[in-house]
């Protein structure tokens, strides 16, 4: 079985109307041009590094407009749709959280970021998400009508176990949204992705934050669809739009079953 996925490429800022309005015009534009799932990145409500900011313009879970506009969405175009990440409020901090939607309009599951980017690049460039947010504590996947997604979110990828774990539990797909730093994007963005396509023969689906944002935090964009065998098959490397690609659901378990690696680790 064939379907066509999108991935959103955003250059968020710290209003949250904003962001959505653009969101939804990106994702119109890839319902038109076929795409039966549609995913956006990390941060995709709200980007900024002032956490009163974002405790100030962040909602708790429930009755969260930004949620249920996507929801409505969803329903209308009938199409299945991933928040690849947004803030929500819980108490005096908060959780990074990734919500699927069906095609009903109905939250399927969420993922809460497990993984939290604490790292000194530079004197300049210093990130200390556990600050700020709370650390998921599970691994969460979804069933599709194409297989099963898994669910990882940006600083995630560097934790290979992750996604062995989510191959075994029988993931052919799983979402990375991202917000990677230029710094570390120019090095490490491509080579991470491929390879845990490839060592986990499942399809990588990368929506990520690109460009100068308001506070002049840099984010390396390069949004990609990589195939279960490292290719890459579509990616936009800078600027606000989307990326689609017809993905073939028998793929990873052929390629499983030709390299059975995944039954001996």
């Amino acid at each position: 079985m064939k379907f066509k996925a999108a991935c959103v490429q955003l250059t968020s800022g710290n209003q949250v109307d904003e962001n959505l309005a653009i969101i939804l015009d990106v994702a119109n534009q890839a319902v038109s041009a076929g795409a039966d799932i549609i995913m956006t990145p990390e941060n995709s409500s709200i980007f900024s590094a002032d956490h009163k900011e974002l405790l100030e313009k962040s909602k708790k879970y429930e009755n969260n407009n930004f949620i249920t506009s996507i929801q409505e969405f969803s329903k209308e175009k009938k199409k299945w749709f991933l928040i690849g990440s947004m803030p929500i409020k819980i108490s005096s901090k908060l959780v990074n959280r990734a919500i699927l939607i069906n095609p009903k309009g109905e939250i399927v599951t969420y993922y809460d970021k497990i993984h939290m980017f604490d790292a000194v690049l530079s004197k300049s460039e210093q990130y200390e998400e556990s600050k700020k947010f709370i650390a998921g504590q599970d691994l969460v996947h979804a069933d599709l009508p194409w297989g099963t997604l898994g669910l990882s979110i940006c600083y995630d990828v560097r934790f290979p176990k992750m996604y062995r774990k989510l191959a075994k539990l029988g993931c052919s797909y799983i979402a990375v949204p991202s917000a990677f730093t230029k710094t570390t994007g120019e090095k490490h963005w491509h080579i991470l992705l491929r390879a845990r396509a490839i060592e986990n023969f499942c399809y990588i689906f990368a929506p990520a934050q690109t460009g100068t944002h308001f506070n002049q935090r840099q984010t390396y964009g390069h949004t990609l669809i990589i195939s279960p065998d490292g290719e890459i098959l579509a990616e936009k490397k800078s600027g606000v739009g989307y990326i689609i690609a017809e993905i073939d659901s028998t793929l990873p378990g052929l390629l499983r079953t030709k390299i059975p690696s995944l039954n001996v680790d």
